[in-house]
């Protein structure tokens, strides 16, 4: 919890400071060219390692960049995990798919996302996509760091923008999942060993 307060302390200091600024270096700018969360409608909370996530993605779907279909996911989440696509052609034009084939793009795309767990999908009316969980970006990260898929630039700077924002818990969180996995794991092999057979009896002469 405690890393949890100096974060939202540092985020209200950072906003403080950015109003600051603005009065100082941006004054008298009339409402109608700002767009704050609090003032104005349509915002939705992501993430702030988004972008680095994002570039760790292009690197490994290279010619095939899955990256921004996955911001365009969390772009429509209703601040939910959750995200119920009724319509793959809106998704598909979002990301930037067009033509006939933009929609099998888009599916394309999709299944890298699941591949790489930064998804889960169940199927529904709309097809194969028509249920979406958005897992934590930055578990999926280290889940690909885990299995060699991430660049060591690339990782650096995740992991020191993970620290900047106050989130670097998130791995050591995965991390502990990991051991208790683990942990039940050999507990189950332990358990579904066979005992030995007794001894063979000698047969006495009667």
């Amino acid at each position: 919890m405690a890393n949890g307060r100096q974060a939202s302390a540092k985020r209200l200091k950072m906003a403080e400071r950015a109003e600051q600024q603005m009065k100082v270096h941006f004054p008298n700018y009339h409402p109608a060219w700002i767009w704050t969360r609090k003032t104005n409608d349509g915002f939705f909370t992501v993430p702030r390692t988004l972008p680095i996530v994002m570039q760790i993605i292009d690197a490994q779907t290279k010619g095939q960049p899955a990256g921004h279909t996955l911001f365009c996911l969390w772009a429509r989440s209703p601040d939910h995990p959750v995200v119920t696509i009724e319509n793959p052609a809106t998704f598909a034009a979002e990301a930037g798919f067009i033509g006939e084939r933009a929609v099998d793009t888009w599916r394309k795309r999709m299944r890298q996302l699941r591949d790489l767990c930064f998804i889960q999908t169940k199927p529904g009316s709309s097809g194969e996509f028509h249920y979406v969980l958005l897992i934590n970006p930055n578990a999926a990260v280290e889940l690909m760091r885990n299995q060699n898929k991430v660049q060591d630039l690339l990782y650096s700077r995740f992991v020191d923008r993970l620290m900047d924002i106050g989130a670097y818990g998130e791995i050591e969180a995965v991390h502990d999942f990991w051991k208790v996995q683990q942990a039940q794991q050999a507990a189950a092999a332990a358990s579904s060993v066979p005992a030995p057979p007794p001894p063979a009896q000698e047969e006495t002469a009667a």
